[in-house]
């Protein structure tokens, strides 16, 4: 039979276990990355030109060179994940990775889950129509009775289905309801205003921007809640690139421009 004494040592180094295990789990992002070593990134993956695969293979993009650079700034390396949209919340939720570099919108509804860098791309949503199109979609009226396609679990699908009268088509992610649009089985697409020059430029597709709709809003990196010296860490990160000017070379490359900063109306 057991010794008090025993079972007192027993239970006590069973409690001292449990909260060895509690502060590790409660231990800020920022030293379990810099631990490890690596910093996890999830992006889709087939997102152009935010973050794609080139011909090799190797991703690239945007997002990419965004996450690599911030990277740099914390002294780690990049392990990447890739993963459709409709499934990337829910896996950094479950601890897959440490942050999703994918134009994650910083909504209020998001931010009850996670916490979010400073943002670092600023956009708007913009319809995208087919090339041939010769009917007036710009507004709200204007799509009663359509078909729109978007992301599932996207802002987008959010704005999509605020639309009085609209049937709104979910779909995994951009390539699918993009490719759907081309040959009609959709009326318009909904999605970042500026992918719509990279789509016009860089692939087959005879689609073409369409009407502005919704808010600007701005796109920022989510991790998990309770790690302030990560966040610090990040957005320090982020302000270094700006600072030393990479963060403007690497928009430019994609873009022509600074996307942190609101486009000048025309």
């Amino acid at each position: 039979m057991r010794s008090i004494q025993s079972t007192v040592r027993h239970v006590a180094a069973a409690l001292s276990f449990t909260l060895l295990a509690a502060s590790a789990h409660a231990a800020d992002l920022l030293d379990e990355v810099r631990e490890r070593g690596t910093l996890r990134v999830a992006v889709e993956g087939t997102y152009p030109p935010f973050n794609f695969k080139d011909p090799g293979g190797k991703l690239t993009g945007f997002d990419v060179e965004i996450a690599e650079a911030i990277a740099g700034k914390l002294g780690v390396k990049v392990a990447y994940s890739t993963t459709e949209w409709s499934a990337i919340l829910a896996g950094l939720q479950a601890g897959k990775y440490d942050v999703i570099v994918n134009q994650v919108a910083a909504t209020d509804k998001r931010r009850e889950t996670f916490d979010f860098s400073d943002p670092y791309v600023v956009s708007s949503a913009q319809l995208i129509v087919r090339n041939n199109e010769t009917r007036a979609l710009a507004t709200a009226a204007d799509l009663k009775g359509k078909k729109i396609g978007v992301g599932q679990g996207s802002n987008y699908a959010d704005l999509a289905k605020g639309i009085a009268g609209a049937e709104v088509k979910v779909y995994p992610g951009a390539p699918e309801y993009l490719q759907d649009l081309a040959t009609g089985r959709i009326d318009v697409a909904l999605n970042d205003s500026l992918l719509i020059p990279y789509l016009a430029e860089k692939t087959k597709l005879p689609v073409k921007a369409g009407a502005p709709i919704g808010p600007t809003e701005s796109n920022a990196i989510p991790f998990r809640k309770g790690s302030p010296k990560f966040k610090a860490a990040i957005d320090k990160a982020l302000a270094d690139l700006k600072a030393d000017g990479s963060f403007q070379k690497i928009s430019a490359k994609y873009f022509g421009r600074d996307v942190s900063k609101p486009p000048v109306a025309r």
